[in-house]
């Protein structure tokens, strides 16, 4: 009788090798945006310190910094989730069996990705595209009606539709529910372990935890 190959049978979960495509690509380019961010917010600092050295000091300078290192904040945030560079307590995991402690890491991987679902839930009631757009995408009734002031504030110095900024929030949630779903399979099983290129860490599980 032939034995089946364990790698065929990961194989044929194609649903999970989409998340893990997906997850991929979204990773390469929040590879690019963390570089863009980080070379945007190095100008920032640089045009900051000579402008006020010179005497002519930019006043949006500061606020465009600041929304700059939230954004970086985010982004950094969803690429740690799928490099797996979350911190973790390990108290528990090491007092069980490799096979409990296993089950025990999807578990926490199952929370985070919850945590996610959850995430987005809440991004889609707060900026609630569907009432947005009911209201012919006319923010002073929208506000008026619901008392959701987003759509009609501005940032101070920037004079920006503050929505703008706050994008980052829901582009987050998505992108780390993502990778939340593709450590997820391969906790699971579902999936091996996926080699993520572009970040050199080594192994990062043990390095950080």
């Amino acid at each position: 009788m032939n034995e089946q190959n364990p790698s065929q049978d990961l194989s044929g979960h194609g649903w999970a090798r989409g998340i893990q495509r997906a997850s991929a690509a979204i990773l390469r380019a929040e590879r690019l945006a963390l570089m863009a961010l980080m070379g945007l917010l190095a100008l920032m600092i640089l045009l900051n310190v000579a402008t006020r050295y010179s005497g002519m000091p930019i006043y949006w300078v500061d606020e465009a910094a600041v929304y700059l290192v939230v954004w970086l904040c985010f982004v950094g945030a969803s690429t740690m989730t799928r490099l797996r560079l979350d911190f973790a307590v390990t108290l528990l995991t090491d007092a069980v069996g490799e096979r409990h402690a296993r089950r025990l890491k999807a578990l926490s991987t199952a929370c985070v990705f919850l945590f996610g679902c959850a995430l987005i839930a809440m991004c889609w009631v707060w900026m609630d595209p569907v009432g947005i757009a009911r209201h012919g995408f006319d923010a002073r009734e929208f506000a008026a009606e619901s008392f959701n002031f987003l759509y009609t504030e501005r940032t101070q110095t920037l004079n920006w539709p503050t929505w703008v900024v706050q994008l980052v929030l829901p582009l987050f949630a998505l992108c780390f529910t993502l990778h939340a779903a593709a450590n997820l399979v391969e906790d699971l099983g579902l999936r091996p372990r996926a080699a993520i290129a572009g970040f050199n860490l080594g192994n990062a599980e043990e390095t950080v935890n």
